[in-house]
């Protein structure tokens, strides 16, 4: 079975260029997509894996699915460069609406998360899941078991399954957290967990689901 390409939006920052090679060493054709394309190019020459770099809007067009992982400040100039060619797509969106320098108090913002956001402003034509909100960056960059499950959210329960997918292609265990509304719960949870960091010395703290869980039909 031929795997979709991905593009990773956002990809020259800790968690896009985390993401996009973990993808690269599942075996995904990835593009690593940047405001400017020189940028990409050099990150994704560094990263190595056989990742490719373009601008963020021509990383969109050119793959099947697209991951967004920019900070909350550049969602929506984000969002609306790539809205143009990610019509019939899924966009999954990693957004957490941290705002400095309060990033340990929750801030949602009025749409209610940054994925009904999301959605908002890329339309009804694009099927929008949010995931990868409570992963520390800096441990998925290391090739060793991050110890962390990937809730994800979307209307669509066919495409949060290809979501789960992708989670797990990258050694994490993804798991469907309902409605994208329901991303609102781990969107806000980012800020619980970097309190935890600090109060608790943690080095990068996730969340782990308990309990003997049978995986739904896909």
């Amino acid at each position: 079975m031929t795997l979709p390409t991905i593009a990773v939006v956002g990809g020259t920052g800790n968690l896009g260029a985390a993401i996009a090679c973990r993808l690269a060493r599942a075996g995904y054709s990835v593009v690593v997509g940047s405001r400017a394309e020189e940028s990409a190019r050099k990150a994704a020459d560094e990263l190595g894996h056989g990742l490719r770099g373009a601008a963020n809007s021509d990383a969109a067009a050119e793959a099947d699915i697209v991951i967004v992982t920019v900070p909350f400040a550049a969602q929506e100039a984000t969002l609306a460069d790539i809205a143009p060619h990610v019509a019939g797509k899924l966009v999954v969106d990693t957004t957490v609406p941290l705002v400095p320098p309060r990033v340990m108090r929750v801030q949602l913002p009025p749409e209610g998360s940054a994925a009904l956001k999301a959605q908002a402003i890329l339309g009804e034509a694009v099927t929008v899941v949010s995931a990868f909100h409570n992963v520390a960056a800096h441990k998925l960059a290391k090739d060793v078991d991050v110890g962390c499950d990937v809730l994800v959210f979307g209307d669509d329960k066919q495409a949060r399954g290809r979501v789960v997918a992708l989670a797990d292609a990258m050694g994490l265990r993804g798991l469907h957290g309902g409605a994208l509304a329901n991303s609102a719960a781990a969107e806000a949870m980012t800020s619980i967990l970097i309190f935890l960091n600090k109060t608790y010395s943690v080095d990068g703290a996730g969340i782990r689901i308990t309990g003997d869980l049978i995986s739904p039909e896909k």
